[in-house]
């Protein structure tokens, strides 16, 4: 015969309701307790359907991350493993979608939320329209933003303050003597108005504030970053350009490598600044403004919990600090 909660709760020496918050709100009973629970549920081959705990307590226990980008990069990567660590103890499931494109985003807002398939919707990085925040808010769902420039409509958000991090290393160049600076940036999806693009904003207007010649460099998705940047820089328009500002190290690593390989001496020649610190940054010595995606993803992920919950002491917007690493890559700019 098929042991019951009754038989585990006696067996645990607790109540059943306890034994049924075990599986359900683990949270809320104490690890000595919970390990006592398991320990009996256990020996008596005991378990407790997911899907019937689901329809009592009609939640999907699932929430959706929405990020832009069909790749898990460094700062999505950070992303999920920051959300998991607060999800890891609980009983909700991290579903993520990635979203490539206007069309894909309108086809996730015209279909999962209304079919109840999630509690809450976490969007990392890019805006979304009045329209789709009025799906989610009649299917009475929080939505909480990653980095988002425009929080409009957004329940809660954790955010960096994309303009004020570009415009923190323009001043930190200029410091340095550098007069010319070009910005690099590969090109994304205008549509879904990524928070990033904050960054080109703040580097322009920090440059036409120094006073500094500023030159915008694209990167077709399909081309390789240095030859692109490298061809740039030998034309004659970009001769004086004695520093680099990277959109995302991701770019900024690479381009440092091969450089270094036809000769071109990383600062001496060019500083180079990214953006992010994200993996081997600090290895290859690259000065660069760092953000905390994983401690903005616990955050958020905390909120979205709360706001299930019911607790709207959650529903704030917050802005996280980013901070200037000065490293080997950049110095004082050559003379002309």
């Amino acid at each position: 015969m098929k042991s019951s909660i009754e038989d585990v709760a006696q067996a645990a020496g607790v109540s059943t309701a306890t034994v049924s918050r075990v599986f359900s709100h683990p949270e809320r009973v104490s690890p000595s307790t919970q390990q006592r629970v398991r320990k009996a549920a256990e020996k008596l081959d005991f378990y407790i359907s997911r899907s019937a705990g689901l329809l009592k307590s009609g939640r999907s226990m699932r929430v959706a991350l929405l990020v832009g980008s069909s790749k898990i990069d460094w700062f999505t990567g950070r992303i999920i493993e920051g959300i998991n660590t607060v999800f890891r103890d609980t009983r909700y499931d991290l579903v993520i979608f990635p979203i490539c494109n206007v069309t894909q985003r309108k086809e996730f807002f015209e279909n999962l939320p209304l079919r109840g398939n999630v509690d809450a919707v976490i969007v990392s990085s890019f805006a979304i329209s009045a329209e789709e925040i009025e799906r989610l808010s009649t299917a009475h769902l929080p939505i909480i933003g990653i980095n988002i420039s425009d929080t409009t409509g957004f329940t809660a958000s954790v955010s960096i303050d994309d303009r004020e991090g570009t415009s923190i290393g323009v001043r930190y160049l200029a410091q340095l003597g550098h007069k010319n600076i070009a910005y690099c940036y590969e090109t994304f999806d205008e549509g879904l108005n990524f928070s990033s693009a904050q960054r080109i904003d703040g580097f322009s207007e920090a440059c036409d504030n120094a006073g500094i010649r500023s030159t915008i460099i694209t990167i077709k998705s399909d081309e390789d970053g240095f030859n692109t940047i490298y061809s740039q820089l030998l034309s004659s328009r970009n001769k004086d350009v004695t520093a680099l500002f990277f959109h995302q190290d991701s770019l900024a690593v690479p381009f440092i490598f091969k450089a270094q390989h036809i000769g071109l001496a990383i600062p001496e020649h060019l500083s180079v600044l990214g953006y992010d610190n994200s993996t081997f940054s600090g290895e290859v010595g690259l000065s660069t403004i760092k953000q905390k995606p994983l401690d903005t993803a616990i955050k958020a992920a905390q909120k979205a919990l709360a706001l299930v919950d019911g607790d709207m002491s959650a529903a704030t917007h917050d802005i996280e600090p980013v901070q200037l690493l000065i490293r080997s890559s950049t110095s004082r700019a050559r003379a002309l």
